[in-house]
């Protein structure tokens, strides 16, 4: 298939919203597409599976430099994959990074609220923890 699709069917075919698709253009992650005489842009099934793996690449976090450098490789496909295997390794370490930060939030509330006795407000757990900020970041260092 050549060019000939409108925004709204690369938008639609993609997953990726028609003012997204635009911005992509703008810096650089998918190329300018052909105009029809009437200024109207036009898309290719290349088009689409590049904006499909955009798409795919920011829903999994990476940001717009790691999916450049991604297209990048992805464009030469005779390169190592060094550089895309490196890309995934510094996204994994931030997700692993992430999970401890949520597992340690996550502790700390249920602490929170197994700590709490149901009674008043004034000897309430929950309240009593997050007035104490100092001390909950101080138990987060020492993990």
């Amino acid at each position: 298939m050549g060019h000939g699709l409108g925004i709204g069917k690369a938008s639609r075919g993609s997953g990726v919203k028609i003012p997204t698709i635009r911005y992509y253009e703008q810096i650089g992650l998918l190329p300018a597409p052909p105009r029809t005489a009437g200024g109207r842009r036009t898309y290719g099934e290349n088009d689409i599976k590049r904006l499909s793996f955009i798409r795919h690449a920011r829903e999994l976090g990476f940001d717009i430099d790691q999916i450049q450098t991604l297209l990048a490789l992805q464009d030469h496909p005779d390169q190592s994959c060094h550089g895309a295997d490196s890309i995934a390794k510094e996204r994994l370490a931030e997700v692993v990074g992430k999970i401890a930060s949520l597992t340690a939030l996550q502790d700390e509330l249920k602490r929170m609220i197994d700590g709490c006795s149901h009674g008043r407000v004034e000897t309430c757990r929950v309240i009593e923890v997050l007035a104490d900020h100092d001390n909950i970041k101080q138990k987060q260092n020492a993990d």
